[in-house]
């Protein structure tokens, strides 16, 4: 049986956003200061290049706009 597009949606979302937040989860396991030692700016670059690429993948998927094409 061939999958439709929705039903390789699904699968594909579903695997890739449950490696996000499992590699979201060992991101976290750094935080432990008996086995690690970092800075506040550190942390910020983290989650500041993390947050970034968060809204570059959130804003693919809004509606595209229509380019503002020059008509007469």
């Amino acid at each position: 049986m061939q999958e439709d597009r929705a039903q390789r949606f699904k699968r594909i979302a579903t695997y890739r956003t449950n490696e996000v937040i499992d590699k979201l989860r060992l991101l976290g396991n750094l935080s432990n200061k008996a086995n690690y030692d970092y800075s506040n700016e550190e942390v910020g670059k983290i989650f500041s290049a993390v947050e970034s690429q968060l809204k570059i993948a959130k804003a693919r998927f809004a509606s595209p706009k229509k380019k503002n094409e020059f008509k007469l």
